[in-house]
């Protein structure tokens, strides 16, 4: 088997792909502050997207997820970013042969009864292919693209100067803890060793639920840098867009479910809850909508019991007005030097994000804004708050929880999903016990193979 890790030779190639395409960009926005004529204006924000999404792979992954967190970046920047795509080209099919080979050896062809070498997906990290087992079991083969670890350890450095320099000349929020985190995210992403074991730990949290499926992990056909899962038959969540609401609202309530049962009961949350991360199945008998299948797992956080414990505390100290317990969650999560008025910066985006939870009554997500508005105005209150009252310091452990909260609601705004998000959320907390989470978390993770991984 080959060796790809990290080779010298390839991260030279890509510094300098990246390097060239990155670097006249910070020039530019570097040269425009000191000049004194801007540097956040939407022409460079404009500029730096064209960049990135001609590099595809691991930088413009990097870049999506740092859109998608409130301040993270200048708005003209994070409006830019979001638009990128994963739309990497695929590897064609004699290479996608060497890449097999490489993983499962010479013979590797006759471990299947048929495989598909046009993928089904394409993606920043890897592709998927359909195949069949000599069982005759449908699989998906997700196969990793080429040095990729290579890819993403340049990518990482080269775009910590485009962070660098906002951090210079606009340091209202410092994001080197949560480049660090996204770092070690992303790099957790390219074992898929991992993956299958986080595969196998969500099968085991969820079992209990008929409206999730979970794939099945075939080990003995998966390596590091491929995974190989069964195929879930499912059509795309936005093929029920148009649905009726009760259709919708099925679906919804099954999200709510694979989000929520892992993270209150086990500390677990899915980081990437996005649209092409699931499918939906219908009912056999009825042809209805019935409930979603969970198709992704390189992106999974897994949080000590006490940063739960602060999910709670936030959520109790909002709903009944006790400002010291809502203090105290923040300082959980590693909050730190907070001034009066940073703490109701901070609560501008908790009553945002905690919003449809403080009702007891079924509503929308967005309840009467326009998606296409929903949150601007917050997340335009809290960035002129922080260039006043700021630098704030976000702590690594933050930063997936509130990714997956944003993309868990942008589903959401997705399918129109009309709930009692208040009557959902608490019947989750309901007798909510860190300790027991504890050891709960502790079983659940040893039996995957997972002890130790919590960070």
């Amino acid at each position: 088997m080959n060796d790809e890790s990290n080779r010298l030779s390839a991260r030279a190639v890509r510094y300098a792909r990246v390097g060239a395409n990155v670097g006249g960009i910070a020039a530019r926005i570097a040269a425009a502050r000191l000049l004194g004529t801007g540097g956040n204006d939407a022409s460079s924000a404009a500029a730096l997207t064209k960049a990135l999404g001609s590099l595809k792979g691991p930088m413009m992954k990097v870049a999506q997820m740092l859109a998608t967190i409130p301040d993270a970046l200048p708005p003209e920047y994070a409006e830019e970013l979001a638009k990128l795509q994963s739309d990497a080209p695929p590897m064609g099919a004699a290479f996608v042969k060497r890449r097999m080979q490489a993983e499962l050896g010479p013979n590797w062809q006759a471990r299947f009864k048929s495989f598909d070498l046009k993928p089904s997906a394409a993606a920043s990290l890897g592709q998927v292919h359909r195949a069949v087992s000599l069982e005759g079991r449908q699989l998906a083969c997700k196969l990793q693209y080429p040095d990729m670890t290579s890819a993403v350890e340049a990518d990482l450095q080269q775009l910590d100067v485009i962070f660098a320099l906002h951090r210079r000349f606009r340091p209202a929020i410092d994001t080197r803890e949560m480049t660090k985190e996204i770092a070690e995210r992303i790099r957790e992403e390219l074992d898929y060793g991992r993956e299958a074991k986080h595969a196998r730990l969500y099968s085991d949290i969820l079992a209990p639920l008929a409206d999730v499926r979970v794939p099945a992990v075939d080990g003995a056909l998966s390596t590091h840098r491929l995974l190989t899962m069964d195929w879930l038959e499912g059509e795309r969540m936005l093929t029920f867009k148009e649905a009726d609401q009760d259709s919708r609202n099925r679906i919804g309530a099954a999200l709510y479910a694979a989000w929520w049962k892992p993270f209150n009961q086990y500390g677990v949350i899915h980081g990437d809850p996005h649209l092409g991360n699931y499918s939906v199945f219908r009912d056999a008998a009825t042809g209805e909508a019935q409930g979603i299948n969970l198709l992704d797992y390189g992106c999974v956080r897994i949080f000590p019991p006490s940063f739960v414990g602060g999910v709670v505390d936030l959520y109790e100290g909002l709903l009944h007005n006790e400002p010291a317990r809502v203090v105290h969650a923040y300082e959980t999560w590693g909050f730190r030097g907070l001034t009066k008025d940073l703490i109701e910066t901070l609560n501008i985006w908790a009553r945002f994000i905690y919003g449809p939870l403080l009702e007891d009554r079924a509503r929308t997500i967005a309840d009467g804004i326009a998606p296409g508005k929903y949150g601007r105005k917050e997340a335009f209150h809290m960035h002129e708050a922080l260039k006043k009252y700021g630098p704030l310091t976000v702590p690594r452990e933050f930063v997936f929880m509130d990714r997956a909260a944003i993309g868990l609601g942008s589903v959401f705004l997705h399918l129109d999903v009309k709930l009692n998000f208040y009557r959902l959320f608490n019947e989750a907390i309901a007798g909510f016990d860190q300790a027991v989470l504890g050891r709960r978390q502790a079983a659940a993770l040893d039996k995957a193979g997972l002890a130790g991984a919590v960070s």
